[in-house]
């Protein structure tokens, strides 16, 4: 058995499960989440922390599709393990039908990215951690 992550996360992505996962198998999409069914242990410690109860166990019938696609998408988005801020339209979509149909985008989230403030406090760029340091054009 492992969990799953449907259809009700899309565009609300309130991200409250990634804290009390011991393993860290959530990955990130644009406007979701989703599990990675080789490392979820089967805890079920996320499903009640998710406020838009799109978190399931797969023993319920019919969530075969569902199953691959938290299988595809955990391979190529990156994992995210701590919890940030849910979009600001989220409450609108908790609970609309038909999501996957109508908002789902393929395109990767954030993940757990340094986040570093640039400017004014109202703007924030995404820096990838690097060991290297810049040369300037100059050979060392």
């Amino acid at each position: 058995m492992t969990y799953v992550v449907t259809d009700n996360c899309i565009k609300c992505k309130y991200m409250d499960c990634v804290e009390v996962c011991p393993v860290d198998c959530f990955y990130e999409g644009e406007n979701m989440l989703v599990i990675h069914p080789d490392e979820c242990i089967d805890c079920g410690v996320c499903e009640p922390e998710c406020p838009a109860n799109a978190i399931v166990p797969d023993t319920e019938p019919g969530l075969e599709s569902w199953l691959k696609l938290n299988s595809d998408y955990a391979t190529v988005w990156p994992n995210i393990s701590v919890k940030r801020e849910p979009p600001a339209d989220a409450k609108q979509f908790d609970g609309v039908p038909n999501k996957l149909e109508q908002f789902f985008s393929p395109n990767p989230g954030q993940g757990d990215a340094i986040t570093e403030h640039v400017g004014d406090p109202g703007s924030a760029k995404t820096h990838p951690i690097s060991n290297e340091h810049p040369s300037h054009g100059q050979d060392p």
